[in-house]
């Protein structure tokens, strides 16, 4: 798919970046480009510096990807057993732009990968099943929440005869605060035991880690189709 996306016009895209603002200008620069732009010839330079050509594009999207995946944009986290692993973060909304930005972030993946640009950032597991458009397990969260998944571990192993205290409802974090959102109707009163925790566990892992994250990741997957699909 990427050797057939690479260059499919002739036209050159010229881009002067600010080492200063590279985020924001590198956004103006390829957020806001029509698809067919970014699919030709891209020829960019730093303000005040005179080198140019293959060395300065594969450094700037290397420190563009490494500003991308930076925390003080929440636009991702890493996990907690490996920094260089990262998920999109389901907070990013405190952003008014944020979709935006996950638009720009896909083109950029993307293009990294059309010149092999090596950037020294891995996709987690759970947000690459999604973009392959697979379901996502239990067991697929182990590295990306191990707290989490070991609560589930151990409410699955309880024994038959125990009812759980938990009940059908997780926290969900919008703008800043914190609120109690429901599984399933009446979720709030309805309690976990041992016919219904696998139902349970389903409801959580889709909550926290597809519903909750499902627009930064489409978009993330619109931005990333524009460069290697028509």
């Amino acid at each position: 798919m990427l050797r057939e996306g690479r260059h499919k016009n002739e036209e050159f895209y010229e881009m002067l970046i600010c080492r200063s603002r590279l985020f924001e200008e590198s956004f103006k620069y390829i957020g806001h480009a029509s698809p067919r732009s970014l699919q030709g010839q891209l020829f960019m330079q730093f303000e005040n510096e005179e080198a140019t050509g293959p060395g300065v594009l594969r450094e700037r999207f290397s420190l563009v990807c490494e500003a991308i995946f930076n925390t003080q944009h929440a636009l991702f986290v890493s996990c907690p057993n490996d920094g260089r692993r990262f998920f999109p973060n389901p907070a990013s909304k405190v952003d008014p732009l944020h979709l935006e930005y996950f638009i720009f972030s896909g083109r950029m993946i993307a293009l990294a990968l059309l010149y092999k640009v090596q950037i020294s950032i891995v996709l987690d597991l759970v947000f690459f099943l999604q973009l392959a458009g697979e379901d996502i397990s239990f067991e697929d969260i182990r590295d990306e929440d191990p707290y989490l998944y070991n609560g589930c571990k151990k409410i699955l192993e309880m024994d038959t005869k125990m009812v759980d205290e938990d009940t059908f409802v997780c926290e969900d974090e919008e703008l800043g605060s914190r609120k109690m959102m429901e599984l399933c109707p009446n979720g709030k009163n309805t309690m976990v035991n041992s016919e219904n925790r696998n139902n349970y566990v389903n409801l959580l892992v889709e909550q926290c880690f597809v519903t909750s994250i499902a627009h930064q990741v489409a978009h993330f997957d619109r931005g990333f189709a524009d460069i290697i699909t028509d």
